[in-house]
């Protein structure tokens, strides 16, 4: 499955779980993850997703690390199957 099959697949299964995920486009602000999901009662992550078996590079490492400081989840998606273990995740207060 190749990286943008498995972002569809994540916009859809957050879509159908009452939430929104849309992409980041940061200017300036280069390495952030490629879409933020937001469900229901005020759960947010980040999620950077990439084609299977694919690492994130230096700098989305380093954001991603920024991101954990300040309190966020930040996920690495190379798997549709992953998904679900994810929401579940962000839905456990």
């Amino acid at each position: 499955m190749r990286e943008k099959e498995i972002e569809k697949k994540l916009t859809q299964m957050v879509k159908k779980a009452g939430g929104i995920c849309p992409k980041l486009v940061s200017p300036g602000f280069d390495g952030m993850p490629d879409r933020m999901v937001l469900l229901p009662n005020g759960r947010i992550c980040f999620v950077e997703v990439k084609a299977p078996g694919e690492k994130p590079r230096p700098l989305q490492l380093s954001r991603h690390r920024l991101l954990r400081r300040l309190g966020f989840p930040v996920y690495v998606l190379d798997d549709a199957e992953q998904i679900g273990g994810i929401l579940d995740e962000i839905r456990t207060p």
